[in-house]
Protein backbone atom coordinates (compact mmCIF):
# COMPACT_ATOMS: atom_id res chain seq x y z
CA UNK A 1 0.00 0.00 0.00
CA UNK A 2 2.10 3.52 -1.20
CA UNK A 3 1.13 6.12 1.03
CA UNK A 4 -0.85 8.05 -2.37
CA UNK A 5 -3.28 4.74 -1.68
CA UNK A 6 -3.05 5.39 1.93
CA UNK A 7 -4.05 9.20 1.55
CA UNK A 8 -6.73 8.76 -1.27
CA UNK A 9 -8.53 6.57 0.95
CA UNK A 10 -8.20 8.97 3.93
CA UNK A 11 -9.72 11.89 1.55
CA UNK A 12 -13.05 9.79 1.15
CA UNK A 13 -12.93 9.37 5.45
CA UNK A 14 -12.59 13.26 5.71
CA UNK A 15 -15.20 14.10 3.33
CA UNK A 16 -17.66 11.79 5.23
CA UNK A 17 -16.31 13.73 8.57
CA UNK A 18 -17.34 17.23 7.29
CA UNK A 19 -20.89 15.77 5.85
CA UNK A 20 -19.94 15.15 2.50
CA UNK A 21 -21.61 11.83 0.15
CA UNK A 22 -19.57 9.60 -2.10
CA UNK A 23 -21.03 8.20 -5.82
CA UNK A 24 -21.88 4.55 -5.25
CA UNK A 25 -18.38 3.69 -7.73
CA UNK A 26 -15.88 5.89 -4.78
CA UNK A 27 -18.05 4.00 -2.47
CA UNK A 28 -18.21 0.39 -4.14
CA UNK A 29 -14.03 0.97 -4.47
CA UNK A 30 -13.23 2.00 -0.81
CA UNK A 31 -15.50 -0.89 0.11
CA UNK A 32 -12.75 -3.07 -2.03
CA UNK A 33 -9.70 -1.46 -0.01
CA UNK A 34 -11.58 -2.57 3.09
CA UNK A 35 -12.82 -5.97 2.29
CA UNK A 36 -9.29 -7.13 0.48
CA UNK A 37 -7.39 -5.70 4.02
CA UNK A 38 -5.53 -2.95 1.88
CA UNK A 39 -5.83 -0.29 4.52
CA UNK A 40 -4.68 -0.36 8.29
CA UNK A 41 -7.15 -1.34 10.64
CA UNK A 42 -7.51 2.33 11.89
CA UNK A 43 -8.42 3.89 8.73
CA UNK A 44 -11.11 0.66 8.03
CA UNK A 45 -12.92 1.73 11.63
CA UNK A 46 -12.54 5.64 10.56
CA UNK A 47 -14.21 5.06 7.35
CA UNK A 48 -17.16 2.48 8.26
CA UNK A 49 -17.72 4.58 11.99
CA UNK A 50 -17.94 7.90 9.63
CA UNK A 51 -19.86 6.82 6.98
CA UNK A 52 -22.71 5.18 9.83
CA UNK A 53 -22.56 8.62 11.23
CA UNK A 54 -23.12 10.81 8.66
CA UNK A 55 -25.92 8.74 7.66
CA UNK A 56 -25.74 6.43 4.50
CA UNK A 57 -27.31 7.01 1.19
CA UNK A 58 -29.01 4.77 -1.50
CA UNK A 59 -25.71 5.10 -3.71
CA UNK A 60 -23.70 4.17 -0.59
CA UNK A 61 -25.50 1.56 0.06
CA UNK A 62 -24.88 0.17 -3.09
CA UNK A 63 -21.51 0.51 -3.82
CA UNK A 64 -21.27 -1.10 -0.88
CA UNK A 65 -23.72 -4.02 -1.72
CA UNK A 66 -21.93 -3.96 -5.20
CA UNK A 67 -18.32 -4.70 -3.69
CA UNK A 68 -19.46 -7.39 -1.38
CA UNK A 69 -21.21 -9.10 -3.26
CA UNK A 70 -18.73 -9.31 -6.83
CA UNK A 71 -15.55 -10.01 -4.38
CA UNK A 72 -16.71 -11.44 -1.29
CA UNK A 73 -19.82 -13.90 -1.86
CA UNK A 74 -20.41 -17.36 -2.63
CA UNK A 75 -23.22 -17.13 -5.63
CA UNK A 76 -25.97 -19.94 -5.57
CA UNK A 77 -29.12 -20.23 -7.83
CA UNK A 78 -31.63 -22.33 -6.31
CA UNK A 79 -34.11 -23.65 -8.85
CA UNK A 80 -37.40 -22.81 -7.47
CA UNK A 81 -40.91 -21.68 -9.09
CA UNK A 82 -42.11 -18.13 -7.96
CA UNK A 83 -40.48 -15.42 -5.88
CA UNK A 84 -37.64 -15.89 -4.19
CA UNK A 85 -38.39 -13.61 -0.54
CA UNK A 86 -35.49 -12.47 1.60
CA UNK A 87 -36.35 -11.03 4.90
CA UNK A 88 -34.49 -9.76 8.23
CA UNK A 89 -34.34 -6.69 10.69
CA UNK A 90 -30.78 -4.83 10.02
CA UNK A 91 -30.38 -4.05 13.94
CA UNK A 92 -29.15 -0.67 15.81
CA UNK A 93 -32.41 -0.01 16.56
CA UNK A 94 -33.54 1.48 20.20
CA UNK A 95 -36.06 -1.13 21.34
CA UNK A 96 -35.00 -4.64 21.45
CA UNK A 97 -37.04 -7.45 20.51
CA UNK A 98 -37.08 -10.75 20.40
CA UNK A 99 -36.49 -12.41 16.72
CA UNK A 100 -39.34 -11.88 15.19
CA UNK A 101 -38.34 -11.53 11.33
CA UNK A 102 -36.71 -14.92 11.79
CA UNK A 103 -40.43 -16.58 13.06
CA UNK A 104 -41.75 -14.46 10.28
CA UNK A 105 -39.63 -16.16 7.65
CA UNK A 106 -41.16 -19.66 8.63
CA UNK A 107 -44.74 -18.72 8.47
CA UNK A 108 -44.22 -17.57 5.34
CA UNK A 109 -42.62 -20.88 4.12
CA UNK A 110 -45.77 -22.82 5.33
CA UNK A 111 -47.68 -20.43 3.54
CA UNK A 112 -45.97 -21.00 0.29
CA UNK A 113 -43.16 -18.52 -0.31
CA UNK A 114 -39.69 -19.73 -1.06
CA UNK A 115 -37.59 -17.84 1.22
CA UNK A 116 -33.62 -17.41 0.79
CA UNK A 117 -32.67 -15.29 4.27
CA UNK A 118 -29.23 -13.97 4.93
CA UNK A 119 -28.66 -13.47 8.67
CA UNK A 120 -25.83 -12.96 11.51
CA UNK A 121 -25.18 -13.95 14.91
CA UNK A 122 -25.98 -11.22 17.23
CA UNK A 123 -23.72 -7.78 17.07
CA UNK A 124 -26.28 -5.35 18.33
CA UNK A 125 -28.94 -7.37 20.23
CA UNK A 126 -29.10 -10.53 22.24
CA UNK A 127 -29.55 -13.31 20.02
CA UNK A 128 -29.53 -12.75 15.86
CA UNK A 129 -31.59 -15.38 13.21
CA UNK A 130 -28.25 -17.52 12.92
CA UNK A 131 -28.00 -17.81 17.13
CA UNK A 132 -31.79 -19.09 17.27
CA UNK A 133 -31.65 -21.52 14.74
CA UNK A 134 -28.30 -22.58 15.78
CA UNK A 135 -30.05 -23.11 18.82
CA UNK A 136 -33.27 -25.10 17.35
CA UNK A 137 -30.71 -27.50 14.93
CA UNK A 138 -30.32 -25.90 11.58
CA UNK A 139 -27.17 -26.39 10.01
CA UNK A 140 -25.72 -22.45 10.27
CA UNK A 141 -21.86 -23.30 9.92
CA UNK A 142 -22.92 -25.50 6.46
CA UNK A 143 -22.00 -23.94 3.01
CA UNK A 144 -23.81 -22.23 0.42
CA UNK A 145 -24.75 -25.51 -1.46
CA UNK A 146 -26.42 -27.27 1.67
CA UNK A 147 -28.20 -23.88 2.08
CA UNK A 148 -29.19 -23.87 -1.66
CA UNK A 149 -30.68 -27.16 -1.23
CA UNK A 150 -32.31 -26.69 1.23
CA UNK A 151 -34.22 -23.70 0.01
CA UNK A 152 -35.18 -26.26 -2.89
CA UNK A 153 -36.32 -28.99 -0.34
CA UNK A 154 -38.09 -27.07 2.23
CA UNK A 155 -39.09 -23.73 0.80
CA UNK A 156 -36.25 -22.09 3.12
CA UNK A 157 -33.06 -21.61 4.10
CA UNK A 158 -29.98 -19.67 5.55
CA UNK A 159 -26.84 -18.08 4.13
CA UNK A 160 -25.13 -17.14 7.45
CA UNK A 161 -23.46 -13.42 6.85
CA UNK A 162 -20.58 -14.21 9.53
CA UNK A 163 -18.90 -17.79 7.86
CA UNK A 164 -16.51 -18.07 5.73
CA UNK A 165 -18.14 -20.62 3.26
CA UNK A 166 -20.94 -17.67 2.73
CA UNK A 167 -18.49 -14.72 2.32
CA UNK A 168 -14.77 -16.19 2.35
CA UNK A 169 -12.36 -13.42 1.75
CA UNK A 170 -13.40 -10.40 4.21
CA UNK A 171 -17.18 -10.13 5.72
CA UNK A 172 -16.51 -12.78 8.52
CA UNK A 173 -13.63 -10.73 9.45
CA UNK A 174 -14.77 -7.80 9.88
CA UNK A 175 -18.29 -8.32 11.27
CA UNK A 176 -16.38 -10.81 13.91
CA UNK A 177 -14.26 -7.90 15.30
CA UNK A 178 -17.07 -5.15 15.12
CA UNK A 179 -19.62 -5.04 18.27
CA UNK A 180 -21.61 -1.67 16.99
CA UNK A 181 -23.88 -1.21 13.90
CA UNK A 182 -23.10 0.02 10.99
CA UNK A 183 -23.62 0.32 6.68
CA UNK A 184 -22.66 -2.90 7.12
CA UNK A 185 -26.26 -4.15 8.66
CA UNK A 186 -27.89 -3.16 5.64
CA UNK A 187 -25.86 -3.20 2.60
CA UNK A 188 -24.04 -6.56 3.74
CA UNK A 189 -28.00 -8.02 4.67
CA UNK A 190 -28.63 -7.91 1.38
CA UNK A 191 -25.91 -9.13 -0.43
CA UNK A 192 -27.79 -12.57 0.20
CA UNK A 193 -25.88 -15.57 -2.28
CA UNK A 194 -29.14 -16.38 -3.97
CA UNK A 195 -29.25 -12.80 -5.02
CA UNK A 196 -33.15 -12.60 -4.40
CA UNK A 197 -35.37 -9.93 -5.99
CA UNK A 198 -38.13 -9.37 -3.27
CA UNK A 199 -37.32 -8.26 0.04
CA UNK A 200 -38.48 -7.37 3.43
CA UNK A 201 -36.02 -4.64 5.14
CA UNK A 202 -36.88 -3.70 8.57
CA UNK A 203 -34.42 -0.42 9.52
CA UNK A 204 -33.59 1.46 12.71
CA UNK A 205 -34.37 4.71 11.28
CA UNK A 206 -37.58 6.62 10.14
CA UNK A 207 -34.69 8.36 8.02
CA UNK A 208 -33.54 5.12 6.74
CA UNK A 209 -37.31 3.54 5.01
CA UNK A 210 -37.24 5.23 2.19
CA UNK A 211 -33.21 5.84 1.28
CA UNK A 212 -32.84 2.06 1.97
CA UNK A 213 -35.89 1.30 -0.67
CA UNK A 214 -34.30 3.64 -3.12
CA UNK A 215 -30.72 1.74 -2.34
CA UNK A 216 -32.89 -1.79 -2.84
CA UNK A 217 -34.38 -0.44 -6.76
CA UNK A 218 -30.39 0.70 -7.50
CA UNK A 219 -29.14 -3.02 -6.94
CA UNK A 220 -32.27 -4.50 -8.93
CA UNK A 221 -34.96 -5.70 -6.65
CA UNK A 222 -38.25 -6.08 -8.28
CA UNK A 223 -40.65 -5.20 -5.22
CA UNK A 224 -39.38 -4.75 -1.55
CA UNK A 225 -41.02 -3.33 1.83
CA UNK A 226 -38.74 -1.12 3.82
CA UNK A 227 -40.07 -0.17 7.08
CA UNK A 228 -39.01 1.11 10.35
CA UNK A 229 -41.87 0.46 13.35
CA UNK A 230 -42.06 2.86 16.78
CA UNK A 231 -43.21 2.37 20.46
CA UNK A 232 -46.01 4.88 20.39
CA UNK A 233 -46.01 8.37 22.16
CA UNK A 234 -42.40 9.61 20.13
CA UNK A 235 -40.75 6.83 21.65
CA UNK A 236 -38.14 4.36 20.59
CA UNK A 237 -37.90 2.94 17.22
CA UNK A 238 -37.72 -0.60 16.14
CA UNK A 239 -36.71 -2.76 12.93
CA UNK A 240 -39.67 -4.12 12.76
CA UNK A 241 -43.62 -3.69 11.75
CA UNK A 242 -44.86 -2.97 15.48
CA UNK A 243 -47.51 -3.74 17.52
CA UNK A 244 -46.96 -1.35 19.89
CA UNK A 245 -47.33 1.88 17.53
CA UNK A 246 -47.30 3.51 14.25
CA UNK A 247 -45.05 1.87 11.28
CA UNK A 248 -43.57 4.29 8.87
CA UNK A 249 -43.28 1.83 5.02
CA UNK A 250 -41.72 2.44 2.03
CA UNK A 251 -43.37 -0.12 -0.99
CA UNK A 252 -40.72 -0.32 -3.84
CA UNK A 253 -43.50 -1.00 -6.38
CA UNK A 254 -42.72 -3.63 -9.83
CA UNK A 255 -41.84 -0.62 -12.30
CA UNK A 256 -39.69 1.48 -9.95
CA UNK A 257 -42.00 3.74 -8.02
CA UNK A 258 -41.55 3.91 -3.96
CA UNK A 259 -44.73 4.64 -1.86
CA UNK A 260 -44.48 5.33 1.43
CA UNK A 261 -47.51 5.10 4.16
CA UNK A 262 -48.51 4.11 7.84
CA UNK A 263 -50.18 1.89 9.62
CA UNK A 264 -51.13 1.05 13.02
CA UNK A 265 -51.93 -1.87 15.15
CA UNK A 266 -55.29 -0.44 15.72
CA UNK A 267 -55.78 -0.69 12.06
CA UNK A 268 -55.93 -4.66 12.29
CA UNK A 269 -57.41 -4.75 15.74
CA UNK A 270 -54.27 -5.99 17.23
CA UNK A 271 -54.69 -4.71 21.30
CA UNK A 272 -51.42 -2.74 22.30
CA UNK A 273 -49.10 -4.84 24.56
CA UNK A 274 -46.51 -4.21 27.07
CA UNK A 275 -43.42 -3.48 26.14
CA UNK A 276 -42.08 -5.95 27.99
CA UNK A 277 -43.99 -8.85 26.28
CA UNK A 278 -41.93 -8.27 23.29
CA UNK A 279 -38.39 -8.29 24.75
CA UNK A 280 -36.13 -11.29 24.28
CA UNK A 281 -35.09 -13.63 26.94
CA UNK A 282 -31.65 -13.54 28.26
CA UNK A 283 -30.99 -17.09 28.69
CA UNK A 284 -30.31 -18.55 24.42
CA UNK A 285 -32.66 -21.71 25.30
CA UNK A 286 -35.22 -20.40 26.82
CA UNK A 287 -35.62 -17.75 23.93
CA UNK A 288 -35.65 -20.54 21.40
CA UNK A 289 -38.63 -22.46 23.51
CA UNK A 290 -40.30 -19.28 23.26
CA UNK A 291 -39.86 -19.16 19.28
CA UNK A 292 -41.27 -22.82 19.27
CA UNK A 293 -44.25 -22.25 21.63
CA UNK A 294 -45.61 -19.13 18.51
CA UNK A 295 -44.88 -21.48 15.45
CA UNK A 296 -46.51 -24.09 17.47
CA UNK A 297 -49.67 -22.42 18.22
CA UNK A 298 -49.06 -22.33 22.16
CA UNK A 299 -48.84 -18.65 22.47
CA UNK A 300 -51.65 -16.95 21.75
CA UNK A 301 -50.26 -13.50 23.17
CA UNK A 302 -48.33 -10.20 21.53
CA UNK A 303 -45.36 -12.24 20.41
CA UNK A 304 -47.75 -14.62 18.23
CA UNK A 305 -49.63 -10.89 17.00
CA UNK A 306 -46.06 -9.33 16.25
CA UNK A 307 -44.88 -12.70 14.23
CA UNK A 308 -48.20 -12.54 12.50
CA UNK A 309 -48.04 -8.75 11.45
CA UNK A 310 -44.65 -9.15 10.10
CA UNK A 311 -45.07 -12.19 8.09
CA UNK A 312 -48.30 -10.77 6.79
CA UNK A 313 -45.89 -8.31 4.76
CA UNK A 314 -44.11 -11.17 3.31
CA UNK A 315 -47.58 -12.51 1.81
CA UNK A 316 -48.74 -9.29 0.64
CA UNK A 317 -45.54 -8.26 -1.36
CA UNK A 318 -45.38 -11.64 -2.75
CA UNK A 319 -49.33 -11.18 -3.51
CA UNK A 320 -50.46 -13.79 -1.75
CA UNK A 321 -52.84 -11.62 -0.17
CA UNK A 322 -54.52 -8.31 -1.02
CA UNK A 323 -53.22 -6.93 2.02
CA UNK A 324 -51.56 -6.96 5.55
CA UNK A 325 -55.00 -7.02 7.56
CA UNK A 326 -55.86 -10.25 4.94
CA UNK A 327 -52.04 -11.41 5.36
CA UNK A 328 -51.99 -11.39 9.08
CA UNK A 329 -55.43 -13.84 9.00
CA UNK A 330 -53.51 -16.22 6.56
CA UNK A 331 -50.21 -16.01 9.26
CA UNK A 332 -52.90 -17.37 12.24
CA UNK A 333 -54.74 -19.75 10.09
CA UNK A 334 -51.13 -21.25 8.77
CA UNK A 335 -49.81 -21.35 13.00
CA UNK A 336 -52.98 -23.02 14.30
CA UNK A 337 -53.26 -25.35 11.36
CA UNK A 338 -49.49 -26.80 12.72
CA UNK A 339 -48.30 -26.25 8.97
CA UNK A 340 -45.77 -23.99 10.27
CA UNK A 341 -44.05 -26.18 12.49
CA UNK A 342 -44.12 -28.98 10.10
CA UNK A 343 -42.21 -26.23 7.92
CA UNK A 344 -39.64 -25.36 11.09
CA UNK A 345 -39.07 -29.31 11.41
CA UNK A 346 -38.65 -29.66 7.37
CA UNK A 347 -35.88 -26.51 7.67
CA UNK A 348 -33.92 -28.30 9.88
CA UNK A 349 -33.73 -31.99 8.27
CA UNK A 350 -32.69 -29.98 4.96
CA UNK A 351 -29.86 -27.82 6.02
CA UNK A 352 -27.69 -29.88 7.47
CA UNK A 353 -24.90 -31.67 7.21
CA UNK A 354 -26.11 -34.03 10.11
CA UNK A 355 -30.03 -33.96 10.00
CA UNK A 356 -30.14 -36.69 13.22
CA UNK A 357 -28.37 -34.36 15.13
CA UNK A 358 -30.31 -31.21 14.17
CA UNK A 359 -33.62 -33.13 14.68
CA UNK A 360 -32.40 -34.43 18.19
CA UNK A 361 -31.60 -30.67 19.61
CA UNK A 362 -35.51 -29.71 17.80
CA UNK A 363 -37.03 -32.55 19.22
CA UNK A 364 -35.51 -31.99 22.95
CA UNK A 365 -37.28 -28.74 22.77
CA UNK A 366 -39.89 -29.52 21.28
CA UNK A 367 -40.96 -32.04 24.21
CA UNK A 368 -40.10 -29.09 26.94
CA UNK A 369 -43.01 -27.35 24.76
CA UNK A 370 -45.29 -29.55 25.58
CA UNK A 371 -44.49 -30.99 29.01
CA UNK A 372 -43.90 -27.55 30.99
CA UNK A 373 -46.03 -25.24 28.52
CA UNK A 374 -42.74 -24.13 27.03
CA UNK A 375 -42.81 -21.58 29.73
CA UNK A 376 -41.84 -21.82 33.56
CA UNK A 377 -42.65 -19.55 36.34
CA UNK A 378 -40.24 -16.84 36.96
CA UNK A 379 -38.81 -16.66 33.50
CA UNK A 380 -37.95 -13.47 32.30
CA UNK A 381 -38.29 -11.62 29.17
CA UNK A 382 -35.46 -9.03 29.44
CA UNK A 383 -35.04 -8.11 33.34
CA UNK A 384 -39.08 -8.02 33.21
CA UNK A 385 -40.53 -11.31 35.28
CA UNK A 386 -43.25 -13.15 33.03
CA UNK A 387 -46.31 -14.96 35.31
CA UNK A 388 -47.43 -18.00 33.95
Amino acid sequence: MTEKELRAFAEGITMLINGGSLSRERTRDMFRELLLNRQPDLQQGAFLAALTAKRETPQEIAGAWEAIYDIDTVKVTPCIEGPLVDNCGTGMDSFKTFNISTASAVVAAAGGVVMAKHGARAITSSCGAVDILEEIGVDVECDAGVVRQSIEKAGIGIFNGMSAFIHPRALYRILSQIRFGTVLNIAASLANPALPRYGVRGVHSRELVEPVARAMKEIGYFKALVFNGSTGNGGRGMDEISTLGETLIAELCPGGKIKTYSVKPGDFAIKRPSEEMLHPYVDREKEALSFLRILAGRDHGPRRDIVCLNSAAIFYLVGLSRDLAEGLARARALIDSGHVLSRLREWVNAQNRNPSAGLMKYERLLQKIYATGGRQQGERYGDVPVMS
